[in-house]
């Protein structure tokens, strides 16, 4: 039988134990389970109740009633919408617990609720986000293919990744590398047939200027960089376009032109998903040895604890880490 997903309760003073309540009542009667690692009292706070278990294998029979919990209190008590930097050594815990289990089998993946970066800097976290973080965790462990970590971002029929991600604009064209690039392509390719199910995986690359570059006439990364990258690409055996004018890659014919897109850069990437499903995107990390996804959206500070914070991005992220535990585990 699959292990339940582990989540990571995200920052205590935001929606996290909120979305958590709610996807378990959504969830509760058919699945995925999952057992949640954090604070019992910010869950049950949150509008659902809570059956404290100290084993993943515990989560199963508890799941119908309430939501199982491996309880791991805060530091200090949790104020809806401010966050306090003395929680932020449990926030990461709850991080690390959760690979923790995944890694030794006894969760299918992970699922992370949104974690505020500010409090964790305070305190002197030194990753730029969970990405970052469950890289360098899952970071000894063996891995079959492309290591990452790569950002997807999936919505309805658009899957993209991205190149680069939470980097200034100004310096995106000196970090777009042919390195880069292919390893990007690399990672994408692999986990659409893995984790995805895609036999023969199609992608797609944006190009970096408008145009696409007009040959050169309006930018060189496509010239330069991109084309030749692309070339290389192909050379492997991966299906992926020459670079692409942005502007005409997402709307409805021609994503069913491709599986995935690679984009250069983080608003590249995120406009077209968050136009296209502004609340059910799912954020997943891609070529690392367990399975990650995660919503796609912030803490929201300024409805935490107000009871209108929705759950659809959580309950599409339990549901799509689901699936892809499933197909590493060779059931679907």
């Amino acid at each position: 039988m699959t292990p339940p997903l582990a989540l990571s309760l995200g920052e205590p003073a935001g929606i996290g134990p909120e979305i958590v309540a709610r996807a378990w009542a959504a969830l509760r009667d058919g699945g995925p389970t999952f057992v949640v690692i954090g604070d019992a009292r910010l869950v049950e706070a949150g509008g659902a109740p809570v059956a404290a278990v100290f084993d993943p294998a515990e989560a199963r029979s508890a799941f119908p009633r309430a939501v199982p919990v491996i309880d791991l209190p805060t530091a200090v008590p949790a104020t809806p919408g401010r966050p306090d930097p003395a929680n932020a050594g449990c926030v990461a815990d709850w991080i690390a617990r959760a690979v923790d289990l995944a890694m030794d089998g006894s969760a299918a993946g992970v699922v992370t609720a949104p974690i505020a970066k500010a409090p964790l800097y305070a305190a002197g976290f030194p990753f730029p986000g969970h990405t970052e973080f469950i890289a360098d965790l899952t970071g000894d462990l063996p891995y079959d293919g492309t290591r990452g970590p790569v950002m997807m971002l999936t919505a309805r029929d658009l899957k993209v990744a991205l190149v680069t991600i939470h980097t200034p604009l100004a310096e995106v064209p000196e970090l777009i590398t042919a390195d880069r690039v292919i390893r990007t392509a690399r990672v994408v390719h692999e986990t659409l047939r893995r984790d995805f199910g895609v036999a023969r995986p199609r992608l797609a690359l944006a190009g970096l200027n408008p145009h696409a570059g007009e040959g050169g006439s309006l930018g060189l990364e496509e010239v330069e960089v991109l084309g030749p990258s692309a070339a290389a690409l192909r050379a492997e055996g991966i299906e992926i376009t020459d670079p692409l004018a942005a502007d005409t890659l997402f709307h409805e014919e021609a994503r069913a032109a491709y599986d995935a897109a690679i984009c250069l850069y983080h608003d590249q990437a995120l406009i077209p998903v968050k136009t296209i499903d502004f609340w059910g995107g799912v954020n997943v990390t891609l070529g690392l040895p367990v399975v990650r996804t995660s919503p796609d959206h912030g803490t929201g500070f300024e409805i935490a604890g107000k009871g209108v914070a929705r759950a659809d991005s959580l309950i599409a992220a339990i549901r799509l880490g689901a699936e892809m535990a499933a197909r590493r585990r060779g059931l679907k």
